[in-house]
């Protein structure tokens, strides 16, 4: 099949709504149970057909984007098209909105959209085992970003079950501007583990998923704060907001999330939040099911 003239992807924020440490394996891997969902903010991924494989990046966080062997837009692209044997040749775009380092999953869901969008691009069907085992060698959380539907994540990242339908729900995303480190993150955790706790029942509304969700934790909130202080003032402020359900951190931090009821009082608490600290990335959009 002859390539495409130009595909575009999006790649949606990664919110971990709860995130608990159940155990570590014997190489060192924690084991985690967590309830994953995407918001309406995200990078984009765009490819063109090209006689070589090259990457060229803009948005408000490009410079923040690492270069060279270690990219993970890059990592995707050559690790699909081995599977596929044919050169890894393309023209990719990253159009980047989110804070990277940042909890959120931006370099991960990045990885996803350029596998969704070569694997198009290319005319290309590879079996999801064969393009789960890619996303999975990228890194923990790039098989949830490519499967791109709210779900239970466990193992180490590579253990998705559906969730159950979540209702409309609306998010402020705050981050500081202080890039986090996973590993030092964990490294610093001296916690006990949690027992995995997903749902079955569909919450009935956005208060309900925040009162099932305030029955859980983020098992990585303390260390994450003890690195970056900065965190607990993110979570302070987004305590202060009016009609907020829930505050919460995502991910390994630094970015936190509240939890509305509708767009008006989520706009209008990013809109304070923004106001009160302008140097901070804020940004309010839709909780997603499905990433696309």
């Amino acid at each position: 099949m002859a390539d495409r003239a130009l595909v575009s992807a999006f790649a949606p924020a990664k919110i971990n709504l709860y995130l608990h440490v159940v155990g570590r394996r014997e190489d060192g891997y924690h084991l985690l149970d967590m309830l994953i969902a995407f918001a309406g903010a995200g990078d984009r991924i765009t490819v063109a057909p090209a006689g070589d494989l090259t990457l060229r990046g803009d948005g408000h966080f490009a410079t923040g984007v690492p270069g060279g062997e270690d990219n993970l837009i890059l990592k995707a692209a050559r690790g699909l098209a081995a599977l596929a044997g044919r050169p890894p040749e393309a023209a990719i775009h990253l159009e980047k909105n989110l804070p990277p380092a940042s909890g959120i999953g931006g370099g991960s869901a990045d990885a996803a959209a350029t596998l969704r969008a070569l694997e198009e691009l290319w005319g290309l069907s590879i079996p999801r085992s064969e393009l789960r085992g890619l996303a999975l060698s990228l890194g923990a959380d790039v098989p949830v970003c490519l499967h791109g539907r709210a779900s239970f994540s466990s193992g180490i990242g590579e253990v998705l079950n559906a969730a159950p339908p979540l209702p409309e729900t609306w998010l402020v995303l705050v981050n500081p501007g202080v890039p986090v480190s996973t590993p030092a993150v964990f490294t610093a955790r001296r916690a006990g583990f949690s027992d995995p706790a997903p749902f079955d029942t569909p919450p009935a509304d956005a208060a309900h998923l925040a009162r099932l969700l305030a029955e859980r934790s983020n098992d990585l909130e303390i260390p994450a704060r003890a690195l970056a202080p900065e965190v607990g003032t993110v979570l302070e402020a987004l305590r202060r907001s009016e009609d907020i359900l829930l505050a919460r951190m995502s991910g390994s931090g630094a970015t936190c999330f509240g939890l509305f009821g509708t767009e008006k009082t989520a706009r209008t608490a990013a809109r304070n939040i923004a106001s009160a600290y302008p140097g901070w990335w804020v940004n309010h959009s839709r909780l997603l099911e499905n990433a696309e």
